[in-house]
């Protein structure tokens, strides 16, 4: 099963220290190397996007940036067995965050990717 999990932080007034990154380059090569990580990249600031939205009123886009507190800072995907394990893989990555970057807050939200298997045959 594919999983999107998308990391969310509020703007960090200093940049990343160099023991996260080498962490979180081992921590990827380890999901790399399990077969489970199949992409990951960070995200320019919503100033840099738009949000096309549709409603009432018919089609709408919005320049960012977005007036939200926390911005979707980066992504990964992974093809895990079961939700469980995305989530355990998340984990370490936040727990890394959490143990090299003091201060440092955000989230991350782990999202099922759809495919057949999700749909009933049709009939």
């Amino acid at each position: 099963m594919r999983y999107l999990v998308v990391l969310e932080a509020s703007t960090p007034d200093t940049p990343p220290p160099a023991e996260l990154m080498a962490g979180i380059l081992a921590l990827g090569e380890d999901a790399t190397r399990a077969g489970v990580l199949l992409d990951t990249a960070g995200l320019a600031p919503s100033a840099a996007g738009a949000k096309v939205a549709v409603g009432g009123d018919g089609l709408r886009v919005t320049d960012g940036p977005f007036a939200e507190s926390k911005e979707m800072i980066s992504y990964a995907v992974y093809d895990t067995r079961t939700k469980e394990e995305a989530v355990e893989w998340t984990s370490r990555f936040m727990a890394l965050h959490h143990d090299l970057w003091p201060g440092w807050e955000g989230e991350a939200r782990v999202l099922k990717v759809m495919g057949p298997e999700d749909f009933a045959p049709p009939a």
